[in-house]
């Protein structure tokens, strides 16, 4: 498990398939239980590596369209007065 803010981050899992399940890549594995389970791919090691973050190499926290989204994200949140100023 490879997601930073997961509870099972840094665990190995066995490994059981890959495929798209719900419109989303997801691994199937078995957990410490030896119960089926499954995450999305992007939470493991069987993600594609992202190009950002091979470039970056841990200099930035944030993509650009991530800041993005996220400026957006508060101006539509901001009160606005009646001239639609914030």
């Amino acid at each position: 498990m490879t997601h930073p803010f997961h509870p099972l981050c840094g665990r190995e899992f066995e490994f059981v398939r890959q495929l798209r399940d719900w419109g989303e890549d997801r691994v199937w594995l078995y957990d410490e239980r030896g119960r089926l389970r499954r995450v999305p791919t992007a939470w493991t090691d069987r993600a594609p590596v992202d190009p950002f973050l091979a470039l970056a190499g841990g200099r930035s926290a944030f993509r650009v369209c991530d800041l993005l989204e996220l400026a957006a994200l508060i101006e539509r949140s901001a009160p606005h007065d009646r001239a639609g100023r914030a």
